[in-house]
């Protein structure tokens, strides 16, 4: 592994400067859109995916991403991808880090910075018949393996909250991992998995929260024989104290319903936050409220973003109706005062539109339009998971671009938030 030395946050403000000024990013003047540049490129298609991972790392300079050969079909057991990160600061120049074979379209392989380190990543991978995460330090190339795989980090980088991968390919195809059969396939809410804690300085992992647990928690409206109960798209709160996760049955006309949960990181002191079965995409704004898209709240029968307490039904009141869009992939930045999202593709074109929405001022302003063509659909769509960097600068999205397949996009925000 090569050493990279780690630069400050004054060498990658004028590495941006000298690209700017040397043309290499790509202004949108014509449309009103910010400057917006692609940082990956052909041979072989990139992207992140979700929008809830540390993609930057600390000065900014380094942008992860992951880099296939393929497009346009699901994975397979043998389908490997390479994991990398770009060089802002050298010409945005692809350095590879290592492989997986535990990915997926939407999520990729969980590749993310480990919060409270400076230099360190960890991804999932498959040995044989398990799955397992590797963390490497990109400055010195100290690598280790743990015996388990993550999805959601805590705010210290001490430790994890993971799902039944093998399951959720099962019951949610595009959201879990190929090569391993979930063990549990003919029992509709199994005791023997769920939600495990993973401790990333000892690889410790233990089951937290089963599937039968959250299948007997509450009322579970439309709760079917042959409904088959999962649970994933998980994170930890800002202050490290609590999780989120969906919990989601399949229905028996296809399908599934879904409630938000939240629970202490032992996996005790549950709260269906929103019971209905209507919820999706989700983000804390702070310690004890959730922005999520949800229905049937508040007299709004279509879909909506609304903010809840962190408690039983703790609805509080709706965000940015009718200008906010009801679908998009949602961050907060600049202190909660301003939200960044997109949306699915739209129209002829299939434009899908990464904005900025100023809460109080409830003003959206649009960061450009990516066309997403017709051969990227269900499973293998590329959605554009807008990430922020941690200065909030810039956003990065996953996009298709001129004949290249998916790739890292890297937009200028400055000039909307500044």
């Amino acid at each position: 592994m090569t050493s990279l030395a780690q630069p400050t946050r004054r060498h990658f403000l004028h590495a941006s400067l000298t690209a700017l000024a040397a043309g290499t990013v790509r202004g949108q003047a014509d449309d009103g859109f910010p400057p917006t540049r692609v940082i990956t490129r052909g041979p072989g298609h990139h992207w992140f995916g979700y929008y809830d991972k540390l993609q930057f790392d600390p000065t900014n300079r380094f942008v992860l991403g992951m880099k296939v050969d393929f497009e346009h079909r699901s994975p397979e057991a043998d389908d490997v991808i390479e994991v990398g990160m770009v060089d802002l600061g050298d010409k945005d120049r692809w350095i590879p880090l290592g492989t997986s074979r535990a990915w997926n379209w939407q999520q990729g392989c969980m590749l993310q910075w480990i919060p409270g380190t400076e230099s360190r990543v960890i991804w999932n991978d498959r040995e044989q018949d398990r799955f397992v995460s590797h963390i490497l330090d990109v400055k010195t190339g100290d690598k280790q393996t743990l015996p388990s795989p993550v999805y959601a980090l805590s705010p210290d980088g001490r430790e994890a909250v993971s799902c039944d991968f093998s399951r959720v390919a099962d019951c949610r195809p595009g959201y879990g991992y190929a090569g391993i059969r979930d063990r549990f396939f003919d029992i509709m809410a199994p005791a023997e998995s769920g939600i495990t804690h993973v401790d990333l300085e000892t690889g410790t992992a233990k089951l937290i929260l089963s599937h039968e647990q959250l299948a007997q928690t509450g009322e579970v409206i439309d709760n079917h024989p042959t409904s088959k109960h999962h649970a994933y798209h998980l994170l930890c709160g800002p202050d490290g104290q609590r999780f989120i996760l969906l919990h989601r049955w399949t229905q028996p006309k296809g399908g599934h319903l879904t409630r938000l949960i939240t629970a202490a990181m032992d996996g005790s002191d549950l709260r269906i936050v929103i019971p209905n079965g209507y919820a999706s995409h989700f983000i804390w704004r702070d310690p004890k409220h959730i922005l999520s898209q949800a229905k049937g709240w508040l007299g709004n029968e279509n879909w909506g973003n609304f903010l809840f307490e962190d408690r039983d039904s703790g609805i509080v009141g709706e965000v940015g109706r009718g200008v906010l869009d009801s679908g998009g992939h949602f961050s907060y930045l600049r202190g909660n005062q301003w939200l960044v999202s997109d949306t699915y593709p739209k129209g002829v074109r299939r434009l899908q539109t990464p904005h900025l929405y100023h809460i109080a001022g409830n003003r959206r302003f649009d960061l450009g339009h990516f066309p997403q063509p017709p051969d990227y659909k269900g499973e293998w769509r590329v959605d554009t998971h807008p990430r922020l960097s941690r200065d909030e600068a810039w956003v990065c999205v996953d996009a298709p671009h001129a004949g290249q397949g998916r790739q890292l996009h890297l937009i200028d925000i400055r000039g909307v938030t500044g």
